[in-house]
């Protein structure tokens, strides 16, 4: 059966790098899309980055693929304005996707292209794990002349879902973050996370590390760890100093689950307005969401695999685009996927 996609093709370089995951798509099974407007091209056609009527026809979908959104364009302090990025947290609230998985793992054609050495990243593969829909994100908030506030806000049910979906996902560790030297809500996390762990994942190893340890490992020792468990804002963070790990931001997909509905899945770099409609976007980590999509979304494991070994083979044959230091085109990089296909 064929599956149904919604597309989100959102701001900037997103339609660009949309059509080259679609093009990889269509290479290995058939399937349906129907396009919906999202982020700042859905706030310039209806005053709103997520319509009523994008959110119905993604929880209508087998699985939802979002390219990029954001812009200078409304970028605005003023909280009464519209933002692309609201749409974001509406469609994750929406469909209910709690758990956010990005995958790390450098790959070896690209080991030079990392600002680290070769010998620190070689054999790094991680996953992080990041609480999707409670925190400092979705906490109440407050603003007057003179002040702000953010509520950070996490119940022991929000733990424990995400915790369990980290300790499945690990081979031998689960490296669980917070700052429960300061925070409550790390100090209820902790505890949970360990509560799931000593009674349903014994045979897991488990370790708690500080934050700001954290993102000091990460750069120094990444082969440490396994699952890196985190909630909402440290997870956005610490993902994003992962990425670089690869060399560039343009090289990491990334897939948003829930319980039962359908997940998201975009590349985690944004939408690149300095570059847009020049046609030189990397569409590898668009690519790559393509094929988590198949392997969470769909189950279509050999599909994902494929497509993950088209890229890393191409590669290896020399792929560079511009931000890995080469002068590949969108295009160019798409054939060069779709031919080791």
């Amino acid at each position: 059966m064929a599956g149904r996609i919604v597309t989100l093709p959102g701001d900037g370089i997103g339609p660009e790098i949309l059509g080259a995951a679609t093009q990889v798509l269509d290479a290995v099974g058939e399937f349906s899309y129907e396009e919906q407007p999202f982020g700042g091209a859905s706030i310039d056609a209806h005053g709103t980055a997520l319509t009523d009527e994008t959110l119905a026809a993604c929880r209508r979908a087998d699985a939802v693929l979002l390219a990029a959104v954001g812009g200078p364009k409304w970028d605005t302090t003023d909280p009464h304005k519209p933002r692309p990025e609201q749409g974001l947290l509406g469609l994750r609230k929406g469909l209910g996707l709690y758990a956010n998985l990005r995958p790390v793992k450098p790959l070896e054609a690209l080991y030079d292209a990392s600002p680290l050495k070769r010998e620190i990243i070689e054999r790094t593969d991680l996953l992080v794990v990041r609480e999707l829909t409670g925190g400092i994100y979705f906490g109440e908030k407050t603003r007057s002349e003179t002040a702000a506030s953010d509520q950070c806000l996490y119940d022991v049910v929000e733990i424990e879902r995400i915790a369990r979906t980290g300790f499945e996902a690990a081979r031998s560790r689960v490296t669980s973050v917070d700052k429960a030297n300061v925070l409550e809500t790390s100090r209820l996390w902790r505890e949970t996370v360990a509560r799931v762990h000593s009674e349903e994942f014994p045979n897991i190893e488990l370790e708690h590390l500080l934050v700001d340890n954290a993102a000091m490992r990460l750069i120094a020792a990444p082969r440490h760890f396994d699952v890196l468990l985190t909630e909402n804002m440290f997870g956005d963070i610490l993902s994003d100093e992962a990425a670089m790990l690869t060399g560039s931001i343009g090289m990491l997909p990334s897939a948003s689950l829930g319980a039962g509905g359908p997940g998201v899945f975009e590349p985690v770099h944004g939408s690149a307005p300095d570059i847009a409609g020049q046609g030189i976007a990397n569409p590898l980590a668009m690519i790559l969401s393509a094929a988590l999509l198949l392997r969470h979304g769909l189950s279509r494991e050999d599909e994902a695999a494929a497509i993950e070994s088209a890229v890393d083979r191409a590669l290896q044959d020399g792929l560079r685009t511009t931000d890995l230091g080469g002068s590949a085109t969108t295009a160019e990089a798409t054939e060069a996927v779709l031919a080791h296909l």
